[in-house]
């Protein structure tokens, strides 16, 4: 067996190549890129074993086990092209496992390629190798990735235009319940201070519900128009004509957040419509095509990335840990998990409640013990991830 370290940055690679009784047989930095990789490999088999010439490529290959911080990249993608066994390890665990060769902290690129090999040498065993996911999965996963980072960042952009309003529009607070429905941000455009809003028309406030695809639109409109003119606090000229720029820059960037998202909705949905086990997704209550992309992209297909029900369960976040010395024993939630796929567990567990009654029976029943509402959700998620 060869182990190889690999301790990657944005422009190169400092790799160690060890023995199966740890010696060093070579120590390299590569360039990034193709010449890098290529490099990598003539490496790789310049230190093969002689016993090794009569095997396959691919079981030659296959005997090559490579330790890197990373799970995904062009780099990381040509490894397992190539057939190596690659794990991607914890940089949490890189710096746990530093200190058994080492005590002063003392820190380089070339000794954490050597922790890593050392890591795939020795304790292999205890780490998982990167999935091995479709392609068709893989997209799945970065563009519903990308779709929740968008309303996270619309999400931001609302609790800062919130804020700007408390201070000093707080009559459009009271007006606009959805800051970011397409009536409030056509609105706010229009009127991003109070002097401006007192002059709304009728028909330029109907006009805008009435995009909106609003209900009761004159009666709502005439609502509107009362709360927008009624007397409040002002700032100063200066400081409103400041906020009012404020608001319009990120009303604008909401708007344009909006139209993203729904775009890159449909393209999560073609994505996941495609895959194999779309309809299976879509059979369990409370997923619908978005939120199923996620859980999906963030599980993948691999059949054989979870070696049970409780290593998905650990890696959703669902099942709890336990912490025991001596009589003391303490049950805590569990942090260390993949946080996009837990909290999308979360959601699906809280949509479940709404078309499964067995869902919403046995949160009843944990809240009837006294279990808090988000604990109680977590349980139901560690439930429903169970049947994946």
């Amino acid at each position: 067996m060869l182990f190889l370290g690999d301790d990657w940055a944005e422009d190169h690679h400092d790799v160690e190549l060890v023995d199966e009784h740890g010696k060093r047989l070579a120590r390299k930095r590569l360039p990034e890129g193709l010449d890098g990789i290529a490099r990598l490999h003539a490496l790789i088999a310049e230190h093969m074993p002689a016993e090794w010439a009569d095997l396959d490529p691919v079981q030659a290959a296959a005997r090559v086990r490579v330790g890197i911080e990373t799970d995904h990249g062009p780099w990381v993608q040509a490894l397992l092209v190539a057939g190596y066994h690659v794990f991607a390890i914890n940089p949490l665990s890189v710096a746990r496992y530093r200190e058994r060769h080492s005590t002063s902290g003392a820190k380089s690129d070339q000794g954490d390629a050597h922790v890593l090999a050392e890591i795939v040498r020795l304790d292999h065993a205890h780490h998982r190798q990167i999935a091995g996911d479709s392609v068709q999965a893989e997209a799945v996963k970065l563009v519903a990735r990308t779709h929740q980072v968008l309303i996270w960042e619309r999400t931001r952009h609302l609790l800062r235009l919130r804020s700007a309003l408390r201070e000093f529009y707080p009559a459009a607070l009271n007006a606009f319940d959805d800051l970011t429905a397409a009536d409030t941000l056509e609105l706010l455009a229009r009127a991003p201070d109070p002097t401006r809003a007192a002059r709304l028309s009728r028909s330029q406030i109907t006009a805008a519900l009435h995009r909106a695809n609003r209900r009761n639109i004159e009666v709502k409109a005439a609502a509107l128009q009362q709360q927008l003119r009624a007397d409040q606090l002002r700032q100063p000229a200066p400081v409103q004509s400041a906020y009012a720029a404020i608001v319009t820059t990120q009303v604008r960037l909401i708007t344009a957040l909006n139209t993203e998202i729904e775009r890159l909705g449909q393209v999560a949905a073609e994505h996941f419509g495609r895959h194999r086990d779309a309809d299976y997704y879509l059979s369990l209550p409370g997923l619908a095509v978005i939120l199923g992309a996620r859980i999906l992209g963030e599980f993948g297909d691999d059949p054989h990335r979870f070696t049970d029900a409780k290593s998905r369960k650990n890696y959703a976040g669902t099942s709890p840990i336990t912490r025991a010395s001596g009589t003391r024993k303490v049950v805590l939630a569990r942090y260390a998990r993949n946080r996009r796929l837990g909290d999308a567990v979360q959601q699906w567990a809280f949509c479940a409640m709404k078309g499964s009654p067995g869902a919403r029976t046995y949160y009843n029943l944990l809240r009837k013990r006294g279990t808090g509402h988000q604990a109680a959700l977590r349980q139901l998620g560690n439930r429903l991830v169970g049947i994946l």
